[in-house]
């Protein structure tokens, strides 16, 4: 009786398309339409993010490897290195135990990185905040732990960059004791 009344009713949704002429969607056709163009809008989301942007996000990377290369100097050498901040002029600048700056271990000449003079033109380094140091500078000891300051007497408690193109920011961190650097806001 059951296949039967199946195939009775199935017949009749036949007759009624055939008379009414149905040519709609249903609606779960209609839902898995929508989900699968969100889908493909999300995904082509990121792609669109403008040039200050880009450049926001090159630059963090950037301070970060250059954050990492010093503690890595700093090990290497068994002597301390800073990261100091000049954030008027976007600038900073790697350097050794007694201040001077180191060469650069791509580019010839000194460590310093201006972003008003390179690709990254567009970024502005909002603040360089150690723990309130006003040399805005972070120092790394022979075995990589961060300090406030271009000297090793204030342990980090807290260290952030803050980098900023149109209205787009990211922070660039550095965790107390390891000297662990991070990269929010991506």
């Amino acid at each position: 009786m059951e296949l039967r009344l199946s195939d009775l009713m199935m017949q009749n949704m036949r007759q009624y398309n055939n008379k009414h002429g149905r040519n709609g969607f249903t609606l779960v056709e209609l839902i898995i339409v929508v989900v699968i163009l969100s889908i493909a809008a999300l995904m082509a989301v990121p792609m669109v993010s403008s040039a200050a942007d880009m450049q926001v996000r090159s630059a963090a990377n950037q301070i970060a490897a250059h954050l990492d290369y010093a503690k890595s100097m700093a090990i290497t050498h068994q002597q301390s290195h800073s990261v100091v901040f000049d954030v008027s002029n976007e600038i900073y600048q790697v350097q050794d135990a007694v201040g001077n700056l180191i060469d650069h271990p791509v580019n010839p000449g000194s460590f310093v990185v201006d972003f008003s003079n390179t690709e990254l033109d567009k970024v502005d380094i909002t603040s360089a905040d150690f723990d309130g140091d006003i040399t805005r500078a972070i120092t790394f000891d022979y075995l990589g732990s961060p300090y406030s300051g271009t000297d090793t007497t204030t342990p980090l408690n807290s260290g952030q960059i803050i980098l900023q193109a149109n209205d787009f920011s990211i922070t660039v961190s550095v965790e107390p004791i390891t000297g662990y650097v991070t990269i929010s806001g991506l």
